[in-house]
């Protein structure tokens, strides 16, 4: 962070600024203003990193602000201990560095974690850590962005100026815990997959599993090698494939049929291989949606489930599948279709969602509902005003990628242009914007 300057004094020293009132000064004497000659980027996971890595191969200082303790937070705290990729290594590399050869084909969380690092060490990328950002707008009149922060222990307030401010938080900030009736009178432990690392502490306990995604799916498997007894609640349909069609990558196989045949009838021969490899899924209560896995995902940016073995430990009865919840009592579960089972503990494997629009000040790039752009796939890494964002393409780390690259050369065409006419922001010529707080 030694490429940073810091403006002289306080805000109530700068004599460019004029208070509106005696609030805006009290406020002002506890915030630095410091100002960043290249990008802000806000979070330090994989795509983060990888928008730094590509700046930094142009020339182009940027500042990562990352509000937990650690890069790729989400990978390093909030994942069970038995997390693999669910993608073969090749689609999951960021941009500029492989993963190592001697990598298997399907990294554990430990190996990707060492990967990343590795990739910060290589690029030099040193994050500002435990820096959480409060508010980010952008001030019409100086033409620069203000992104105000707090510290670790929300004493000290920063707020830094900058040109461009990428959005790189990305789809799975924060958890999304669902609300049922009765739920204060379970009277067992309620987690959330983030707290979940394994099934250790559940040991011979009935658990219900809430969620049919890859992470409800493979907690139940984990569940399962330690002697717990599962239950899966499936309240929506789900295209449930197998992770391999004959030793090939099913992903893998899907994007190169992409190139031939039209999509629709690459949903058709993924069905009906599925069909052939899991049988009708349906006979279990799991029901495939009316559109095909890669036309789902292409509208609506739902994934679907790869099988790495679950589905055998259901057809077994290991695994047990459940209706939608329709309220929680005191050490059990009624279902919707009026059964009612006790059970020990209750995980949601309810997934995350974006946090954008918690603290970005502005609403034509990122939609109000679901903080995503509103753009979609691939139009949606560039807004207005030197805004980009970065991981929210609904494509995983290859999308990420693909963003990173666009990103950092429209950055720097935008540059070499201001270079070329002499034309720069104006630093601090406006009163009242840059003074509120």
């Amino acid at each position: 962070m030694d490429f940073l300057k810091e403006l002289e004094g306080k805000r109530v020293h700068d004599p460019l600024i004029h208070f509106q009132s005696k609030t805006d000064m009290a406020a002002a004497k506890t915030t630095r203003r410091i100002l960043v000659p290249g990008p802000v980027i806000v979070g330090a996971g994989p795509s983060g990193l990888a928008a730094a890595a590509c700046l930094k191969e142009k020339g182009i200082p940027s500042l990562i602000l990352e509000r937990a303790n650690c890069i790729a937070s989400l990978w390093e705290l909030k994942t069970y201990d038995r997390l693999r990729l669910h993608l073969p290594k090749k689609f999951c590399e960021l941009i500029l560095m492989p993963f190592p050869a001697d990598f298997p084909t399907y990294p554990t969380k430990q190996q990707f974690l060492g990967y990343l690092k590795a990739y910060a060490e290589r690029f030099d990328l040193k994050p500002a850590f435990n820096t959480t950002v409060v508010s980010a707008k952008y001030d019409t009149c100086s033409g620069l962005w203000l992104v105000k922060t707090l510290g670790l222990k929300n004493e000290e307030e920063i707020e830094y100026v900058c040109q461009w401010l990428i959005v790189a938080t990305g789809e799975n900030a924060e958890e999304v815990v669902p609300e049922f009736e009765g739920t204060k009178d379970f009277g067992g432990p309620i987690v959330h997959t983030s707290s979940y690392k394994s099934g250790e502490m559940f040991r011979e306990k009935k658990v219900l599993v809430v969620g049919c995604g890859n992470s409800g799916m493979e907690v139940c498997l984990d569940l399962c090698n330690y002697n717990a007894k599962p239950s899966l609640v499936v309240k929506d349909s789900v295209h449930i494939l197998p992770q391999e069609i004959l030793g090939i990558s099913t992903f893998g196989l899907s994007m190169w049929l992409l190139k031939w045949f039209p999509m629709r009838l690459v949903d058709r021969f993924l069905l009906l291989v599925s069909r052939f490899l899991l049988g009708d899924t349906a006979r279990f209560g799991i029901h495939r949606p009316r559109r095909g896995p890669l036309e789902l995902k292409s509208v609506t940016g739902k994934t679907p489930v790869l099988d790495i073995g679950t589905l055998a430990k259901i057809r077994s009865g290991h695994i047990k599948v459940c209706k939608a919840i329709k309220q929680v009592k005191h050490q059990s579960v009624e279902f919707i279709d009026g059964k009612v089972e006790s059970f020990d503990a209750i995980i949601l494997a309810t997934g995350y969602r974006s946090n954008v629009m918690s603290w970005l000040k502005e609403t034509s790039m990122f939609s109000e509902k679901n903080g995503l752009p509103r753009k979609a796939f691939p139009n949606g890494w560039k807004g207005e005003s030197g805004l980009y964002s970065v991981g929210f393409t609904q494509r995983g780390l290859l999308g990420a990628s693909m963003d990173a690259k666009r990103i950092a050369e429209d950055i720097e065409h935008r540059r070499k242009a201001e270079k070329a006419t002499h034309i720069m922001p104006r630093l601090v010529t406006c009163a009242s914007p840059l003074a509120q707080p």
